[in-house]
């Protein structure tokens, strides 16, 4: 029974810890240089430091769930997810480091491809898996969610805003990774516990996160890149949907959530007030540094926030 639950994590996290040393120095050399904004003067001695380091984070992830595959496939769907995203990641950062193009891709590129992947995930899970769209109620005893046909577009809102909210929570060394490993880690324990198939993959991310974070703490040798935070976001959205659990996201994905909203909020205030803001900065994990807040701390704080709020999830089955 833990053999699949405790080496995937273990695997993973070899994976992770033993390809660091080899691929950090690669992207060094290939000059894939993080830059930094110039509001945030703490940050700036970060510039330089090599991003795409996701790729560690996939490979980590990748090579365990193929060992496993055979014997859960309910893990293909969220191996697909996770690597669909990764790759729109990887193109985006691939562009804006290697090939110096400041946008990486274009707004309306990355979001017709995030709809494609997001469909194939959607196709194949009403196709072929027994996974059904009805959601389960947090707090309601084990009653499920039945919105019919309005259940798809809901998925592609749920699965594309996750992706963007692990996305711009990666602004801290080791804040997404942090945070995520938590996330996994509620996911493993539900996924366990309901018998559900898919803890292979859950336990490989959380591995493959644990390796990747000897690099990515304060302070970082290696950002994850596009290529990490939308490959996790990846994870976050289809591991919820393949346990019908795509209501806890707010819960336990709560630091996502606040991201995105905060830099909604900001945007929308700043056009409409022509130049008036919210918050110091935005997405909120530089409002609370640019308050005085060492990075440290505020990783921290929203990593405890996350454990607690994924007991929450736990009391909410």
């Amino acid at each position: 029974m833990t053999s699949h639950v405790a080496a995937p994590v273990l695997i993973a996290f070899v994976i992770s810890a033993v390809l660091g040393p080899v691929i950090i120095p690669f992207l060094r050399k290939l000059k894939v240089g993080q830059t930094e904004r110039e509001e945030l003067k703490s940050h700036l001695k970060k510039t330089g430091t090599p991003t795409m380091g996701g790729l560690i984070i996939l490979a980590g992830v990748l090579v365990t769930s193929l060992l496993f595959v055979k014997d859960y496939p309910k893990i293909i769907p969220i191996l697909f997810l996770t690597v669909g995203f990764g790759v729109i990641g990887f193109l985006d950062d691939y562009l804006k480091v290697v090939l110096r193009r400041s946008d990486g891709l274009l707004a309306w590129q990355k979001m017709i491809l995030q709809i494609l992947v997001t469909g194939v995930f959607a196709y194949y899970l009403m196709n072929y898996t027994n996974v059904s769209l009805t959601m389960l109620i947090p707090f309601s005893g084990g009653k499920y969610l039945d919105i019919g046909i309005w259940a798809v577009p809901l998925m592609f809102v749920a699965v594309i805003g996750t992706v963007n909210g692990v996305n711009f929570t990666d602004g801290l060394d080791g804040l997404a990774s942090s945070v995520t490993v938590l996330v996994a880690t509620f996911f493993t324990v539900v996924a366990v516990g309901t018998k559900s198939g898919i803890e292979p993959i859950t336990c490989a991310v959380a591995g493959a996160l644990l390796g990747f974070l000897l690099f990515n703490v304060y302070p970082a040798k290696v950002f994850m890149g596009d290529t990490g935070s939308l490959a996790l976001g990846g994870f976050v959205a289809a591991a919820a949907y393949m346990l019908q659990m795509p209501l806890f996201i707010p819960i336990v994905g709560f630091i996502y959530m606040i991201e995105v909203i905060s830099v909604m909020l900001q945007v929308s205030y700043f056009k409409a007030t022509h130049g008036k803001r919210i918050f110091r900065m935005a997405p909120i994990h530089h409002h609370f540094e640019l308050g005085g807040w060492s990075e440290t701390r505020v990783v921290a704080v929203f990593s405890v926030v996350t454990a607690l709020l994924a007991l929450v999830g736990l009391m909410a089955l």
